[in-house]
């Protein structure tokens, strides 16, 4: 792991970006845009969003010290969730996902991980709460654990050091106006 410029103590975080709103992957992203420009190792780990293209993901493949990882399926929500992906196979791409996060938490061979919709996979039933609450308390004390996702369980809020919900005021969606490259993907 990178040590703190400046002899500053680093104190690895737990980040949880959270809410209703637009932002939350956005968030994630940025930060790793950050930790990759202070030169720390940072592990992507993408549930949920599936296999589509994605401005992020060939940025952040790009960037020196990322390392990006999708295990998703698509999403799981019910209005959202493409029909030709049997419910099996979203439980088996969570699983698979999963058990990449625990091993990659555990060896703590990165600064910064992010698992970019595990809240998500979460509340899809697909990952056990009970788990992620233990992964948080187990993790290694420099790492910084980012969970990105809707409806943080009240459980996760009170273990995480940092807590951002982001919620909606206004979205294009609402005139009709579709998903925009750029902007949502």
């Amino acid at each position: 792991m990178t040590r703190p410029a400046g002899g500053a103590r680093r104190h690895g975080l737990t980040l949880v970006f959270t809410g209703n709103g637009k932002g939350k992957t956005t968030a994630a992203v940025g930060l790793t845009v950050r930790a990759a420009g202070n030169r720390m190792r940072v592990f992507f780990l993408q549930f949920i969003k599936g296999q589509w293209k994605t401005g992020e993901r060939d940025i952040l493949r790009g960037l020196p010290g990322v390392d990006l990882e999708v295990t998703g399926r698509g999403f799981t929500i019910e209005r959202l969730r493409n029909p030709n992906i049997p419910l099996e196979d979203h439980a088996a791409a969570a699983a698979h996902g999963w058990s990449v996060a625990q091993q990659i938490v555990r060896e703590g061979d990165y600064d910064v991980v992010v698992l970019d919709e595990i809240l998500g996979a979460l509340n899809a039933g697909l990952v056990p709460r009970d788990e992620l609450i233990e992964l948080v308390r187990s993790k290694p004390p420099l790492l910084h654990l980012v969970l990105t996702g809707r409806n943080a369980p009240p459980e996760l809020v009170e273990v995480a050091d940092l807590v951002s919900e982001i919620q909606p005021i206004k979205h294009p969606f609402q005139r009709g106006i579709k998903a925009q490259r750029g902007i949502e993907f």
